[in-house]
């Protein structure tokens, strides 16, 4: 048995060891002399990983994975001799397709590609390496991860570029999609990337309602930043067009247009654009989601536009688009492919420069400088709420309406992380409740399980009302909703009857976000976190309290029973409770649970009557 188990992962490593020849993509140099690299220089003092820190990249075991690993020669850079981005997403989009067709197993194309953060800079002889694998498949579409890092082969040093999400949709002949069989994800971190990829997608579809949610609250004038010693420079005067022929180097294996070859034209324009407002040579920082919107093929003509949206202090913003149209004219052109760059001017000791203001035309202008200031809080809002760690940020999150999309992302990702982690251990066990714990480096969590006799769905609605709690929790007092959010979030006041230290009731600001089942095999999910209103500050009656992630998963075992469970990450005031249940000093968490079931139960038939009379 141990022999066919190794015999097996030979042959996956095998499998999985991909390296794109340099011939194939030799077209990558033709007409990119002006293109940037990714951004800045690295600071003096930053940390860098030692030699032999990461070892080079080893086969994979996932059958979705493709590494890909390419020697930087000088016909891929720019006039810095860096790695242009151009090349670096040519690169990307190659690596995420080979993985997405190895899990669909017919071909596909690429449908959109998340933000992308560059970190550091790659230097001619160096060696980028690319690893994708595919997250988790939907219906026909699927999110594939990758991640870039690039290889100094003289000192052995490796450091990470950047960290990217694509969709990519399967096709069968003549365009039709195709119903993709699920991924089983294998390891821990397969795990939390399968379950949270459910919550990025939902993040993707919602993002343009976002934009307008934001737009709409904001002052309709357009306000000019005004700078000692600037002159705005006119937008209009950045503005670019282009034209390119596809030819069959363009082209991938299906006869369409290479996707990465389309990204890096419109990053090739939309460099001249950030270049004609600083007369400088800027250093692309950030991308802000690809969005294709249709193919284009061997011999279309491809119509690239770009123009500085607004420059802030230290960035600019660029919007590009392609079109295509065929020989004839007359035929209208077709909207190819869209997105948003952030580029920055780099001095001589990398850091970022002031740049000049930016004057929008009346009208289509003025709407696009508002756009860029409402993607540039979006950013911001994406970048340090949905990506940052939980040890780097306070339990409590200030409430927003215009972040809302990302704080409740950020609550369920953070519930879908804690449950899939692998090394839960059974603590307690009482009848049919049972109690595991898990141990990290700076914190203790706990999950109590049991299976009761209701149907998930049923045992969902009565859960993720909050209001309800205090039926069965003997902890709670009450819950006042706050504020209805939307169908899926809620905010909550909730006043504790527990005591303090200091003697009085606690209270707490949480914020609720109920999410049902992606696909079959997915838990109902019910996450709770803190958060921080203005409405409802701290008060002198009650010690303000605080969670930092905590929810109830429920998985259907059947159409009549479920399997509930409670999660909780315990913060430094609850502690003392959690280890005295742990350690069998209390059977509080059991009787609580136990409770829970009762509730359950002695309403489940009111529910059903009260959905039928809907």
């Amino acid at each position: 048995a141990a022999a066919l188990l190794l015999s097996r992962c030979l042959l996956k490593m095998v499998k999985g060891n991909i390296v794109v020849p340099e011939e194939i993509l030799s077209f990558c140099c033709n007409g990119l002399q002006g293109s940037t690299s990714p951004p800045r220089a690295r600071d003096p003092g930053e940390r860098e990983e030692a030699p032999g820190a990461m070892a080079s990249p080893s086969p994979p075991c996932n059958p979705t994975e493709v590494q890909m690993s390419q020697l930087v020669l000088p016909c891929h850079t720019n006039h810095r001799g860096e790695l242009s981005t151009g090349q670096l997403l040519k690169w990307i989009d190659t690596a995420a397709c080979l993985s997405a067709e190895r899990h669909a197993g017919c071909p596909c194309v690429t449908a959109s590609m998340d933000d992308i953060y560059f970190e550091h800079t790659i230097s001619v002889g160096q060696v980028v390496n690319i690893k994708a694998k595919v997250n988790r498949a939907f219906n026909s579409s699927m999110e594939v991860g990758i991640q870039v890092s690039y290889e100094d082969l003289c000192s052995g040093k490796h450091c990470s570029i950047c960290k990217a999400y694509a969709t990519f949709v399967a096709q069968g002949p003549s365009g039709s999609k195709v119903k993709l069989k699920p991924l089983t994800p294998q390891t821990e971190e397969e795990k939390i990337e399968h379950s949270i990829a459910a919550e990025r997608r939902r993040m993707r579809l919602v993002h343009k309602d976002t934009l307008k949610d934001l737009l709409t609250r904001s002052p309709r004038e357009t306000e000019l930043e005004t700078r000692d010693g600037s002159v705005a420079v006119p937008a209009e005067k950045t503005r670019v067009e282009s034209v390119e022929l596809v030819l069959p180097p363009h082209a991938n294996h299906q006869g369409n247009t290479f996707g990465g070859q389309i990204m890096a034209w419109m990053e090739n324009v939309a460099t001249i654009a950030a270049s004609r407002l600083c007369h400088a040579h800027p250093t692309l920082r950030a991308i802000e989601m690809f969005h294709f919107r249709g193919p284009s093929q061997v011999g279309d003509r491809l119509v690239l536009k770009a123009i500085v949206n607004n420059a802030f202090k230290n960035s600019m913003e660029v919007g590009v688009c392609a079109e295509a149209y065929g020989q004839e004219m007359s035929v209208s052109r077709r909207h190819i492919n869209s997105a948003f760059m952030t580029f920055v001017v780099l001095d001589q000791e990398g850091r970022p420069r002031t740049l000049p203001m930016v004057a929008p035309e009346p009208g289509e202008g003025e709407r696009r400088y508002r756009e860029a200031s409402a993607r540039k809080k979006i950013r911001l809002d994406r970048k340090y709420v949905v990506s940052c760690k939980q040890t780097e940020v306070p339990l409590s999150v200030p409430w927003d309406q215009s972040n809302k999309v990302y704080l409740s992302y950020n609550n369920v990702s953070a519930l879908k992380t804690l449950v899939a982690k692998a090394n839960w251990a059974l603590a307690r066990e009482k009848e049919k409740v049972r109690m595991y714990t898990l141990e990290e480096d700076k914190f203790l969590s706990f999950r109590i399980e049991m299976s009761v006799h209701i149907a998930a769905g049923q045992a969902f609605s009565l859960l993720s009302d909050l209001r309800r709690r205090h039926e069965w929790d003997r902890h709670y007092a009450s819950a006042e909703l706050v504020q209805q959010v939307d169908d899926d979030d809620v905010i909550y006041h909730v006043v504790s009857q527990t005591l303090s230290h200091e003697n009085k009731p606690q209270d707490f600001v949480i914020l609720a976000s109920r999410r049902k089942p992606c696909s079959k095999g997915d838990p109902y999910v019910v996450a709770f976190r803190s958060v921080t209103l203005p409405t409802h500050p701290a008060s002198a009656g009650f010690t303000r309290g605080e969670t930092l992630c905590s929810g109830f998963c429920i998985w259907p075992e059947s159409e009549e029973m479920s399997k509930v469970a409670y999660y909780n990450q315990a913060t430094p005031g609850y502690l003392n409770y959690v280890t005295t249940n742990v350690a069998g000093l209390s059977s509080d968490f059991c009787a609580t649970f136990e409770a829970c079931e009762k509730f359950l139960l002695k309403n489940k038939e009111d529910l059903i009557m009260r959905l039928q009379d809907l």
